[in-house]
């Protein structure tokens, strides 16, 4: 082999070498419209699951930091009977193992920051993961044996040991994924509390344009898939339980891992 077939052979690269390459290249945020609606979706999707059963957001967690407040005020309060309630009632432990696992979750994006929140590679990773999540939280629930739909908010479904670290997978899940949305900075903001997107979406000046307008689209993107995310859910919830609604919740996460692959990538300025 002469030295210019050998200078060849080494700068061409494999496939491995090229998929690598692939990889470790950044998407551009601007097209990341259906992946992170996939996300919107994935919240309301998690989130019905968990409320049904316990009445507790996993998603959300600024109803659970409420909820701990009121919880550690009541050790104070006193009744006119001058009876003490000073019980951490099993909704607070709940909310109180949902928040903790959230910003756990949250927490992995730190992997994100060091390989490259916009890089595919971790866009892929970063969302199987939380596949992973959902497909424990899916096992350990169908283990636990315990009912989907909770009638009353002071009997919930998931009371034992199983269904709180399901709670804590199912958060964890949402915290991931709400990182992740974070750092790609579009308008579909963290895909997970839409409360700042609904008072951009009325504070927008294009409002009621008769054009095409991403900032407004793309937050009207987000509200709808996580409406039909929560009603989907239920509707699977009925018919075949929260373990199965989670199975479902899990195969939809695995292709959302697929979907990054397909994102358009990030144009190099010359």
């Amino acid at each position: 082999m002469t030295s210019d077939e050998i200078e060849t052979y080494v700068a061409t690269p494999t496939k491995a070498q090229a998929f690598w390459a692939f990889l470790n290249s950044e998407v551009d945020p601007k097209q990341c419209i259906w992946p992170l609606a996939a996300y919107c979706f994935m919240t309301g999707f998690t989130d019905a699951v968990s409320f049904s059963a316990i009445f507790v957001w996993v998603g959300f967690q600024t109803g659970n930091f409420v909820q701990l407040a009121l919880a550690l005020s009541r050790l104070f309060a006193i009744s006119p009977s001058g009876a003490v309630d000073r019980t951490f009632h099993i909704a607070d432990q709940q909310a109180l193992t949902s928040l903790i696992s959230f910003n756990l979750g949250a927490f992995i994006g730190r992997i994100g920051d060091r390989i490259g929140p916009h890089k595919r590679l971790w866009l892929v990773l970063g969302t199987f993961i939380q596949t992973l999540f959902m497909m424990a939280a899916a096992l350990l629930i169908w283990k636990s044996g315990e009912g989907s739909v909770a009638d009353d908010r002071g009997d919930p479904s998931w009371t034992n040991t199983l269904s709180f670290v399901t709670i804590g997978f199912m958060s964890a899940s949402l915290g991931t994924q709400g990182i992740i949305g974070k750092r790609l900075n579009t308008q579909f903001t963290t895909t997970i509390v839409l409360t700042t997107v609904w008072i951009e979406l009325m504070g927008d000046p294009l409002l009621f344009a008769r054009k095409r307008v991403p900032s407004r689209d793309h937050k009207l993107i987000a509200a709808s898939a996580l409406f039909i995310g929560g009603f989907v859910s239920r509707a699977i919830l009925d018919k075949i339980g929260a373990a199965g609604a989670l199975g479902v919740g899990t195969g939809l996460r695995l292709l959302i891992t697929f979907s990054w692959l397909f994102v358009p990538g990030k144009q190099v300025k010359a």
